[in-house]
């Protein structure tokens, strides 16, 4: 019988990450890689535990050791935010803070540091029962993740799976650490990548650092470059965090695994729903009330164009339809293919679209005006065709 499974890993990926440090008030720096405060309040949140109710998980989830390998380090970014406009700043002295000279409530000017397009690869490992209900959460959280920061979204779920024959949400069994299981996830590029080699080999591996949580068993004495890192939280309101010792691992070897490719799908393109009987009659009310007139070029009008599909499907609102041409209609409709657009289209009664329809009616007029020649052409007898092209000539 083989044994209960005792690690899990979770991929925090995304376009911000801030996990926080020691720094308050106006200036809050981000750690360079994700804090076991930040983990475990993830956890808490996948859970749909408040900030007090966690407090009584927080011994058991603090026992789980946690390693993190950095798949990309990021970029460090700053950002500029303002604090208590419109309602005021509460002081320890529990007044509200105005200024003297305009009696206006005061405005704390902070700024906060984010890691930007950073990836790491966390691992948790400690009691198999823990673990089970730390994926059980993951898998279907109850609140929205972030990660470190409410503003910070992972663009990828925490458990996704990593590649073919790769499965995180299936805990394993790592009976060496942290540091092995680590290695043993194959790191995925965002794109081939070649080595250095005159042969263009594909890599098989790459070097990355990994931070690894060192706890103390059976009276072990701490390695002399294990750092103090104060995230270990005893509760989350108040904010209390105790010290943990962490050791750095620069350049762990790790298979290179297949590239990653994220692919977003477009859309579906909106389409009117012309057996709608509503969508009918909605449609015939705008053709009567453009008195039967294109609202571009005033000639009859034989279509009509849908401005937005917000309400599309017998819902439509009257300015939610214009009534066009044919011409119109299809310089319009190939403008906003071309500029990929929603759900929100073209109004052609905004004088900022003029120029861009009366382009593209000329160029299809012109196309049009080729391609029925060249048809003409091609059913014209032999000779009429040749007299017409030495014509050209």
């Amino acid at each position: 019988m083989s044994e209960a499974p005792n690690t899990v890993f979770l991929r925090l990926e995304g376009p911000l990450q801030a996990w926080g440090d020691n720094s308050k008030f106006v200036i809050r720096r981000t750690m360079e890689a994700p804090t076991k405060s930040g983990v475990i309040g993830l956890i808490c949140c996948a859970r749909g535990l408040s900030r007090q109710e966690a407090r009584k998980h927080l011994p058991d989830l603090n026992d789980l050791a946690m390693g993190v390998r950095i798949d990309r380090a990021g970029t460090r970014w700053w950002d500029y935010h303002t604090v208590g406009a419109g309602y005021g700043i509460l002081t320890a002295q529990g007044i509200v803070k105005k200024t003297a000279s305009t009696g206006d409530y005061e405005t704390l000017i902070s700024r906060r540091e984010y890691l930007c397009d950073a990836s790491f690869l966390v691992a948790l490992q400690g009691d198999a029962s823990l673990i089970q209900k730390v994926v059980g959460a993951l898998i279907s959280p109850k609140w929205p993740l972030f990660l470190g920061r409410k503003s910070c979204p992972p663009s990828v779920p925490v458990m996704a799976l990593p590649g073919p024959n790769e499965s995180w949400t299936n805990p394993m069994r790592a009976k060496n650490g942290l540091l092995e299981a680590l290695q043993g996830i194959p790191w995925r590029p965002r794109y081939k990548i070649n080595a250095p080699q005159e042969d263009s080999k594909p890599r098989k591996s790459i070097k990355l650092d990994s931070l690894i949580e060192w706890q103390p068993r059976n009276g072990t004495i701490a390695p002399a470059d294990a750092e103090i890192w104060y995230d270990a939280p005893v509760s989350f309101d108040p904010p209390v965090q105790e010290p943990r010792l962490v050791q750095r691992c620069p350049g762990i070897e790790v298979p290179v695994g297949q590239p990653v490719q994220h692919h977003t799908p477009p859309p579906p393109r909106p389409r009117a729903d012309y057996k709608n009987t509503e969508f009918r009659k909605r449609r015939e009310d705008r053709l009567n009330s453009d008195y039967g007139l294109c609202v571009f070029c005033k000639a009859p009008a034989t279509t009509v164009q849908h401005i937005t599909y917000r309400r599309a499907g017998g819902n439509e609102e009257p300015d939610d339809l214009a009534s066009l041409c044919r011409l119109c209609h299809d310089a319009v409709t190939m403008i906003e293919y071309g500029l990929g657009m929603g759900l929100d289209r073209i109004n052609p009664e905004e004088p900022r679209w003029r120029d861009h329809i009366i382009a593209k009616r000329d160029e299809i007029r012109k196309w049009r005006s080729e391609e029925g020649r060249r048809r003409a052409l091609r059913k014209s007898p032999a000779n009429v065709r040749r007299e017409l092209l030495e014509e050209e000539v």
